[in-house]
């Protein structure tokens, strides 16, 4: 996979052949890219695979943040720097998750970073749901049920 392009998006460059699941055995990846509004599950997991460096980018830009901001609630003084490096990380921050909103994903939370994938699961709308922590897409949830109608994909 490539980085990023000249304008900061993530250059996502052709889909794999396959996507190796840690649990042992494979996906298969359609070859078809996202046109619309709605993913197939493969889609989503192939964002994933492929966008993991820019929601790792994020976790630590979050870390960090949370540190610095507490530093300086405190004694004031941090080895991360002070308020102009808060505002560099917020602006860091904000690019990573456009970039993730410039792919049609849907942010949901950033700690414990939480994303959704809009898609169609058996003729209903539901979204794919990659929670922070998880290998790959593992889970969706009827539109109208949000996170706690959360299922396994199956």
């Amino acid at each position: 996979m490539s980085g990023a392009g000249a304008d900061g998006t993530a250059d996502l460059g052709p889909p794999p052949e396959r996507v190796l699941k840690p649990a042992g055995g494979s996906v298969r990846i359609t070859r078809v890219p996202h046109t619309g509004p709605v993913f197939t599950l493969a889609q989503a997991r192939y964002l994933v695979a492929t966008l993991h460096p820019r929601i790792d980018e994020l976790i630590g830009i979050r870390a960090d943040l949370a540190e610095l901001r507490a530093d300086l609630a405190g004694p004031g003084m941090s080895a991360l720097g002070g308020r102009a490096e808060v505002k560099a990380l917020e602006a860091r921050l904000h690019g990573v998750l456009e970039d993730l909103n410039s792919h049609d994903i849907q942010v949901k939370g950033i700690a414990p970073v939480l994303l959704d994938f809009p898609g169609e699961h058996e003729g209903r709308a539901v979204l794919w749901c990659w929670l922070e922590g998880d290998p790959d897409v593992r889970w969706y949830h009827r539109v109208e049920c949000g996170f706690a109608g959360r299922r396994p994909i199956r």
